[in-house]
C-alpha cells in the first residue's frame, strides 16, 4: 500500500510544482512537504498492516535546500531575486535582473550583445564588486565587469547589497567593496529516488536572437552531486530605431536600422557539491566563456557612423569553496585561478604608422582567501578574514605592456546582539603594490577603512537600521599606465557612505495579504575622484585626482503578496552633484548618466491555465556630459514588458512555454548617448525538464 501512496504523492507534487523549483513563494521547500506527507501517511498504512508482519524499505528523500540572503533583518539594504522570480520574469542576462533593483544605474550600450555595467548610488561601476558563489570576478585592466557576459540559466538567486553584505564568513574582498552583486549557482535538488535531472531549452527572439541551453544534474551518492550547464547565445542585432535630427527630438526624424552589432557567445560551467561530513562541505566550479561582439558606431545627428570595430574575448576560471562549521567555530577557505583574453580590432583605424589597429590583453589572476568566525558568547561573535591576490596583465601595447599587482587584505570585526539591538563593526587593512618592468619604483597603496552598523527592532516586524562605511578604490591599470607618456601619480578614490532606514513586514490574515516595505535614505561623498582629460589628441589622456561628488538620495521598495497575485515596486531619488571645482561652469550639476528619479515594478497573476506578468521601468532625464543643459540632456523613458507562461505536464516530463513582449510601447530611448536601445521585440521560450 505504501508503494501505491508513494506513486500518488509523487504524481500530485509533480503536477503542482516542477522538480527544479526548490522553494515556493513563501520559502517553503516543496520536497520537504512531500516527504513529510509520505512518511506520515505511510506510517498510518503500515500500522494497519501489522498482521502481515512485512517490512517495506522506503526510498530516501532529498530535502536539502539553498538559503537565500535575508532581505529585511540586515543593517545594509539587500535586494534578492530568487530562481522562481528569474524564471517567471524571463530574465536572460545578469543585467536584466539588476535593472529591476532600487538604487542601481545600469549603463547599457544597446542590444543583446551591448556592454552593460552597473553602478549604485552614484559611486561608479568600479566600486561595485561582482561575485559568483561569493568569489569575486576580477578585472584589473579597467575595473569593470560586463554583466551581459553572465547568464542566469543555472542561478539559484541574484542578490545586491548596498554597503556591505550581512552573510557569514565574508572574504576580505567582499568587506572592501562599496556594494556587492552576487550570482549564486543552483544546487541540484532531487525528488525521492531520482538520481538524474535533465533540462533542455530553446529561446528565440526578434532580430535573430537564439539561445539554446542544456542542464544535466546528477546525484552520485548521498554526499556527492554535480551539475553541467551549457548555453549558446547569438543575435544579429540589426534592430530598427528612430534617428532624430534635432537635440530636442521634436523635429524631423527617420527610421534606420542598427548596423554592425551581431554577436555570439558560448558559456559552459561544471559544478560540484560534496558533503564531506555534517557541517563540512566543499563546492567547486569550472567556468568557460568565449564570445565575439561587433561594436556598432555612434548614432549622431543625421548619420549613423560606420564601424569596423569588434572584440573577441575568452574567459576561463576554476574556483572552490571549503566551509567547516564545528561548535562555536565557522571557517571558510576560497581559492580561484582565472585567465582571460581580450582582443580589440578596428580595420578602419588610420594613423601615421598603420591602417589597422589590434590591441590584445591577457590577464591572469590567482586568489586565496580564508575567513573564520568564533561565537565567543551567546551575544558576541568575533570574525577575521585574510585575502591574497596576484593579478597580471600583458598587452601588445608599445610601453608598460607587462604589469603585476599584488594585493593583501585583512579584516577583523565583531557582531553583538542583545535583546532588540544588534551591532556590527569591522576594520579593513589593504596593501596593494604594482610591479612594472620599466619603472624604477613600485607604486604602493595602503589604507585602513572602517565599517559600523546598528539595528534596532522596537516591535515585531519593524526594524530601524544605520551603517557607515569607508571604501577606497585603487586606480586600475588603464588609468595608471596606458595611453600616456609618463606614469601617473594617482591617489585611490575614497568614498564615505551613510545609510539610515527602516524595514517593515506584516500580514493581514483576513484579507490574505502579506507585505514587506523598506525605505532608506543615504548620503555618499566621493573624494579624489579620478578625472580623465584629453591630452594632445583623443588617444592620449591625462588622469588627475580632481573630482569630488556628493550624493543624497532615497531608495524605497514594496513587496505585496495576494492570493494569486504578487506585486513588487521600487523607487529611487538621487541628488548626485559634482563639487570638484567651485569655479567650474558645471559646479553643483548632476553627474553624468545618473537620473534624479527612477523606479519600476513587476506584477504577476497566477492561474491554473496561464500565468500573466508585466514589468515596468521608468527612468527620469539624465545628462550625458558634466554640464546640465538642454543639448546634453537625455529624455526620460518608460519601458513596459508583458509575459504569459504555462507549465504543461507530459508523460515523460514537464514543458514550460513562455511568450514575452519587451518594450511593449516601442519607446525610442538611449541609456548611453548615441547608442539607441531596442524598440518593441518578442521572445519565445521553451523549457523541457525530464
Amino acid at each position: 500500500m505504501s508503494i501505491v501512496l508513494y506513486r500518488i504523492v509523487k504524481f500530485i507534487v509533480g503536477r503542482r510544482q516542477h522538480r527544479m523549483a526548490v522553494r515556493d513563494r513563501s520559502g517553503t521547500n516543496v520536497f520537504s512537504t512531500a516527504a513529510l506527507l509520505y512518511v506520515l501517511c505511510s506510517g498510518a498504512f503500515l500500522s494497519t498492516a501489522k498482521a502481515q508482519d512485512t517490512i517495506q524499505v522506503l526510498d530516501e528523500v532529498d530535502v536539502t535546500s539553498q538559503r537565500t540572503p535575508a532581505r529585511l533583518l540586515t543593517a545594509a539594504p539587500t535586494q534578492v531575486l530568487d530562481a522562481a522570480q528569474i524564471e517567471e520574469q524571463g530574465f536572460l542576462q545578469l543585467s536584466d535582473a539588476v535593472r529591476q533593483m532600487a538604487g542601481v544605474t545600469l549603463k547599457d550600450y544597446g542590444g543583446v550583445g551591448g556592454m552593460k555595467t552597473v553602478s549604485a548610488r552614484g559611486l561608479g561601476s568600479q566600486f561595485s564588486t561582482v561575485t559568483i558563489d561569493g568569489i569575486a570576478v576580477g578585472n584589473a585592466q579597467n575595473g569593470q565587469v560586463d554583466l551581459g557576459r553572465y547568464l542566469l540559466g543555472n542561478a539559484a538567486y541574484v542578490s545586491f547589497s548596498q554597503g556591505q553584505q550581512q552573510e557569514p564568513l565574508l572574504s576580505a574582498r567582499a568587506y572592501a567593496a562599496g556594494n556587492v552583486l552576487n550570482l549564486e549557482t543552483a544546487e541540484p535538488q532531487f525528488f525521492l529516488s531520482e538520481r538524474t535531472n535533465l533540462k533542455v531549452g530553446m529561446e528565440l527572439g526578434s532580430f535573430g536572437m537564439m539561445n539554446p541551453s542544456a542542464l544535466w544534474e546528477q546525484k552520485w551518492s548521498r554526499r556527492l552531486k554535480t551539475s553541467v550547464w551549457a548555453n549558446w547565445l547569438k543575435s544579429d542585432g540589426d534592430y530598427p530605431f528612430t534617428l532624430y535630427y534635432t537635440a530636442d527630438r521634436q523635429g524631423q526624424s527617420t527610421q534606420e536600422q542598427r548596423q554592425h552589432s551581431a554577436m555570439h557567445q558560448l558559456t559552459a560551467d561544471g559544478n560540484l557539491f560534496y558533503t564531506i561530513a555534517p557541517g563540512n562541505t566543499l563546492t567547486a566550479k569550472v567556468h568557460y566563456m568565449n564570445g565575439y561582439h561587433q561594436l556598432p558606431g555612434h548614432v549622431r545627428f543625421y548619420v549613423q557612423e560606420p564601424s569596423a570595430q569588434s572584440t573577441h574575448e575568452s574567459l576561463a576560471f576554476a574556483q572552490a569553496k571549503w566551509k567547516v562549521e564545528s561548535g562555536k567555530w565557522r571557517t571558510q577557505v576560497l581559492a580561484k585561478v582565472q585567465s582571460s583574453y581580450d582582443q580589440y580590432e578596428d580595420s578602419n583605424y588610420i594613423s601615421s604608422l598603420s591602417h589597422y589597429l589590434m590591441n590584445e590583453y591577457r590577464q591572469r589572476e590567482g586568489y586565496l582567501s580564508g575567513s573564520s568566525e568564533w561565537g565567543m558568547a551567546s551575544w558576541l561573535t568575533l570574525k577575521a578574514a585574510v585575502d591574497g591576490d596576484l593579478s597580471h596583465l600583458h598587452s601588445n601595447l608599445g610601453q608598460r605592456n607587462d604589469v603585476l599587482r599584488s594585493s593583501l587584505m585583512g579584516v577583523v570585526g565583531a557582531n553583538a546582539q542583545q535583546g532588540r539591538w544588534e551591532a556590527r563593526a569591522n576594520l579593513l587593512a589593504t596593501v596593494s603594490t604594482d610591479h612594472v618592468a620599466d619603472l624604477d619604483t613600485n607604486p604602493t597603496y595602503r589604507r585602513l577603512t572602517p565599517y559600523a552598523a546598528v539595528m534596532y527592532t522596537p516591535v515585531t516586524g519593524l526594524t530601524l537600521r544605520y551603517f557607515y562605511k569607508e571604501t577606497f578604490r585603487v586606480p586600475n591599470f588603464s588609468e595608471l599606465y596606458f595611453f600616456q607618456s609618463l606614469p601617473r601619480n594617482l591617489r585611490p578614490e575614497r568614498a564615505r557612505q551613510h545609510n539610515i532606514g527602516l524595514t517593515y513586514a506584516g500580514t493581514s490574515p483576513n484579507a490574505g495579504v502579506s507585505y514587506q516595505l523598506t525605505v532608506d535614505g543615504y548620503f555618499n561623498r566621493v573624494t579624489d575622484k579620478i578625472i580623465a582629460r584629453p591630452g594632445q589628441n583623443m588617444f592620449y589622456w591625462s588622469m588627475e585626482n580632481l573630482g569630488k561628488v556628493q550624493i543624497l538620495g532615497v531608495d524605497a521598495t514594496a513587496d505585496l503578496q495576494f492570493s494569486h497575485i504578487s506585486l513588487q515596486l521600487n523607487y529611487s531619488f538621487a541628488h548626485a552633484v559634482d563639487l570638484s571645482d567651485p569655479d567650474s561652469k558645471y559646479y553643483g550639476h548632476q553627474i553624468r548618466y545618473t537620473p534624479r528619479h527612477s523606479g519600476g515594478g513587476t506584477l504577476r497573476w497566477e492561474h491554473r491555465w496561464v500565468n500573466l506578468g508585466a514589468t515596468a521601468m521608468v527612468v527620469g532625464h539624465r545628462y550625458a556630459y558634466p554640464q546640465n543643459n538642454v543639448s546634453n540632456r537625455l529624455p526620460a523613458y518608460c519601458d513596459l514588458g508583458f509575459s504569459a507562461d504555462r507549465r504543461i505536464d507530459l508523460r515523460w516530463g514537464t514543458l514550460r512555454v513562455q511568450v514575452q513582449v519587451l518594450n511593449l510601447l516601442d519607446a525610442q530611448y538611449e541609456v548611453v548617448q548615441f547608442y539607441p536601445m531596442m524598440g518593441r521585440n518578442y521572445r519565445l521560450s521553451l523549457m523541457y525538464e525530464f
